[in-house]
């Protein structure tokens, strides 16, 4: 049983690696791979640039490269600019990072706003007793609600 849990975790774990250097489609690499001319993805570019790269993929691919490979000649040729992803190491490492900062900052100042808020507004409640109320005008206000009532 403990040698079936580990051939698991084994195939669990080495799974992203795996994918990694698969043999991919064109479709997929289409959306990673930028043009260079227009600046979107090759699948959203119909720019001559963009036909010539399809096509070294496409050559890339039925020769047997793996993604990796594809991109790593890629990089070569264009430089990094032509993956769609920013690199996760360096100062593009900040392009990953700081959306999740952001979020965070942005998430412990809403938390703190709505604390402050909610503390002002329990210490300007009245009390709920005050000061007492002359008899003679509770009887006036009695009287002019009665007079209303019916």
């Amino acid at each position: 049983m403990r040698l079936a849990v580990a051939l698991l975790l084994a195939l669990v774990l080495a799974a992203p690696a795996a994918a990694s250097d698969r043999h991919p489609t064109l479709g997929e690499l289409e959306g990673e791979v930028m043009c260079p001319t227009c600046k979107t993805t090759l699948d959203q570019s119909s720019a001559p640039i963009a036909n010539r790269i399809r096509q070294f993929i496409s050559a890339r691919i039925a020769a047997g490269d793996t993604e990796s490979e594809i991109k790593a000649k890629l990089v070569a040729q264009f430089g990094p600019a032509i993956l769609a992803e920013p690199s996760k190491h360096g100062f593009n490492l900040l392009a990953w990072v700081l959306p999740f900062v952001a979020l965070g900052i942005g998430a412990a100042a809403l938390g703190w706003l709505v604390w402050r808020w909610s503390r002002g507004r329990a210490r300007s409640a009245a009390p709920a007793g005050g000061p007492p109320i002359d008899p003679e005008l509770e009887r006036r206000v009695d009287e002019e609600l009665a007079r209303f009532d019916g």
